[in-house]
């Protein structure tokens, strides 16, 4: 094997990625190479000029065949950035999208004691949420059990373990008590849309992560109806949406009967997130 610069191993692997087909070419390049040279992204390019080792050059050439495959760089490298935070990525999870930070920012702009996650995937939207709220604990759902065991590792790795508890459940099945926040990014593409998602998605992400079949409306349905029964009063609930689906979730929402319906975009200008409120327990307030 002969030996190469960081540089001219970024230059041919832009090629390699390029000659694939890979949209993103350069961008994955570059992080590929940091994973293969085991160094952070951001100080990549101090590395640049360093010859590399036999053993970075193979960590390269796997990565990239990986990558020739489709296989999405957070499961090539095993992270994903979100939040600020760092995040373990494997199959068995989605991998986390900056457009659901659009749900957290919601979340943290008013406080909560406790939040209650449905369908966690890697925990980033719980424990991003429970990151930047100190005092607040919270409840992590999934089907998927090998999802949940990832979501464990990363609260183990950022320091969250103490606050948030990891729970199997198909939506709310298992879960009791009530809650300041529900949040939730639900798979929601339309099964006539899943033929339509680009290979890194279709071919490598958990396809019951993605749709739950059908219009893909389902799960909104479930988690609307039985919303009302796990808020505190004046509890909010934040949902990510696909961009064609705000006006039937928020019917929904108003159904179970949750006020202040909203529809957020993201920075595209896209139909993202759902917000609503549960009603204030007017007579408890009197009363007391």
């Amino acid at each position: 094997m002969t030996q190469v610069t960081g540089a001219v191993a970024l230059r041919d692997a832009i090629a390699t990625l390029r000659g694939a087909g890979i949209e993103n070419a350069p961008g994955d390049a570059r992080r590929l190479l940091a994973h293969a040279l085991q160094v952070a992204p951001n100080r990549l390019t101090l590395a640049l000029h360093d010859m590399m080792t036999a053993q970075a050059q193979t960590r390269l050439e796997a990565a990239l065949a990986a990558r020739c495959q489709f296989q999405p760089v957070a499961q090539i490298t095993g992270k994903r950035l979100f939040w600020g935070a760092e995040f373990s990525v494997t199959p068995d999870t989605l991998d986390p999208r900056p457009e659901t930070e659009i749900l957290v920012a919601q979340a943290l702009k008013s406080p909560f004691d406790t939040i209650l996650d449905l369908g966690t995937g890697t925990g980033c939207i719980l424990l991003s949420c429970l990151a930047d709220m100190e005092n607040a604990r919270g409840i992590g759902t999934d089907i998927s059990a090998a999802a949940l065991q990832v979501a464990q590792q990363n609260a183990q790795a950022l320091g969250l373990g103490g606050r948030a508890q990891f729970l199997r459940s198909d939506w709310y099945s298992a879960v009791t008590g009530r809650f300041d926040l529900i949040v939730s990014n639900p798979p929601y593409i339309a099964a006539d849309e899943m033929a339509g998602l680009s290979r890194d998605v279709l071919d490598w992400e958990p396809h019951g992560a993605l749709t739950p079949g059908g219009d893909g409306l389902a799960p909104y349905r479930i988690l609307a109806r039985q919303a009302p029964a796990h808020l505190t009063p004046g509890g909010r609930m934040l949902l990510e949406i696909g961009p064609t689906q705000g006006q039937a979730v928020s019917g929904f929402l108003r159904d179970s009967g949750l006020t202040d319906v909203a529809v957020l975009q993201d920075l595209d200008g896209r139909d993202r997130v759902v917000t609503a409120c549960s009603a204030v327990d007017t007579v408890g307030l009197s009363a007391s």
